[in-house]
């Protein structure tokens, strides 16, 4: 079948392909993605000579008739970001038919509101409960035993709940994460305050790994690498400002804390041990699993994901006992989940993103990011700078590791695929 821009059925086809764009983007698919899914809709309803820009909040197709008829352009917002990884296969799978056998236009249009009125996979407490696991895997991977586990569960869940209550008022998502981070160094001061015998600093580490940017900044990464630059810039900012309401929402709590005179020191800080124990193989097992959980993975895929996180782990803690520098563990441990986990995903047809985001998990740096924090509220400003460079270092060698594992995989899968699929891949160098 085949339309034009000017037909009905061509325009109903840029719509059906628009409304596709918004949800891969919205449910956390990167932008290269996106267009490449757009483009193959609309090229397997005969509509040629289509350009697809994409950037984070705004999709436009283009059509260029080669027979001097008009041009069209469509336009969609993207007013809505959620990570639905269980409709994010859907749609894929959807793609996917669309583009190997033709179906009709209404068909495709009738299983896109399907997909879109779906009921989620998980209900809303199972996500916020997952959210609080996050911290309570993250508070026993660093050591912080099943007190500080439940400590860092609970202040999960208030934090939550009370960015949940600003986000029904209207108040920006920033001061949300800012609440949200607020409460897990609360939690921490009261029980250094009160003197429970515990690593209450492990209550904060957990909190701070629950509301690390993860998924975008993988995104961002991954849309800088195919030469996606302003959307990747996009992506950065948005990756800078969570990040900068984490750190807002512990630094507001320790400066406080410091100024009443909680004996808070840098030297109660934990960092994960580089060991294979039970304690530690556990904690990242449980977070790489809540973790997917908490990006609405379905069920059928959850052990893949968690099964990534201790491998990650285990790579990493080989790594560094064999003397490589932990930023350095960290990339190459995370290039090895993206090979695996993007070769896996090709197998069973889903995107990658479904294992490799959650398997990340466990080498988030939410430590080195608390250190840094407290170092500030200190007033060893220096010290806390480069904590904060190490936090942000680490975050950097998690996203370039994990694309350039795809990325080998992506150089030995054929020329001719690749070139079809990413253009802007052949040799420039660099002018």
């Amino acid at each position: 079948m085949t339309f034009t821009a000017s037909d009905a059925e061509g325009h109903r086809a840029m719509a059906l392909a628009l409304r596709v764009g918004e949800l891969l983007l919205g449910s956390g698919e990167a932008t290269e993605n996106v267009g490449g899914a757009m483009r193959r809709i609309l090229e397997a309803y005969g509509m040629r000579h289509v350009e697809a820009d994409v950037n984070l909040s705004a999709i436009t197709l283009s059509h260029v008739p080669d027979d001097g008829r008009p041009a069209t352009t469509a336009e969609r917002r993207v007013r809505r970001r959620h990570p639905d990884y269980d409709r994010l296969i859907a749609v894929h799978h959807l793609v996917g038919e669309v583009a190997t056998r033709e179906l009709p236009l209404g068909e495709t249009e009738e299983r896109l509101r399907t997909i879109t009125r779906r009921v989620r996979v998980y209900p809303d407490w199972a996500v916020v409960t997952a959210l609080a696991l996050i911290s309570a895997s993250a508070a026993v991977l660093i050591g912080g035993g099943l007190t500080v586990a439940a400590a860092a569960f609970v202040a999960t869940v208030l934090g939550d709940r009370a960015g949940a209550w600003l986000g029904r008022r209207g108040v920006a998502e920033f001061f949300q994460l800012a609440v949200a981070a607020m409460f897990g160094s609360l939690v921490a001061v009261l029980l250094i305050a009160m003197r429970v015998p515990v690593e209450a600093s492990a209550v904060v580490v957990g909190a701070v790994v629950a509301l690390l940017p993860g998924r975008p900044l993988v995104a961002c990464v991954q849309d800088g690498i195919a030469g996606e630059y302003v959307t990747a810039t996009a992506r950065l900012t948005e990756v800078v400002f969570i990040v900068a309401a984490v750190i807002a929402g512990i630094g507001a709590t320790l400066a406080v804390a410091v100024r009443l005179g909680v004996p808070i020191t840098v030297e109660s800080v934990p960092s994960a041990p580089l060991t294979l124990a039970p304690p530690q193989l556990a904690g990242a097992l449980g977070l790489s699993l809540t973790f997917a959980v908490a990006l609405l993975v379905p069920p059928r895929y959850l052990l893949p994901g968690a099964l990534g996180g201790g491998l990650i782990w285990l790579t990493f803690v080989w790594l560094a006992r064999h003397g490589v520098p932990l930023i350095g563990a960290t990339a190459i441990a995370a290039a090895v989940v993206g090979l695996l986990g993007t070769a896996y995903a090709r197998r069973v047809r889903v995107p990658s993103a479904v294992f490799v985001i959650p398997a990340i998990g466990p080498l988030l740096p939410g430590s080195a990011l608390y250190r840094g924090m407290l170092e500030l509220s200190l007033d060893n400003v220096s010290a806390g700078a480069l904590h904060l460079i190490e936090a942000l270092s680490i975050a950097v060698g998690i996203g370039a590791g994990v694309i350039m594992g795809a990325e080998i995989l992506r150089a030995f899968r054929g020329r001719g695929l690749a070139r079809r699929i990413r253009p802007a891949a052949r040799r420039t160098r660099g002018y």
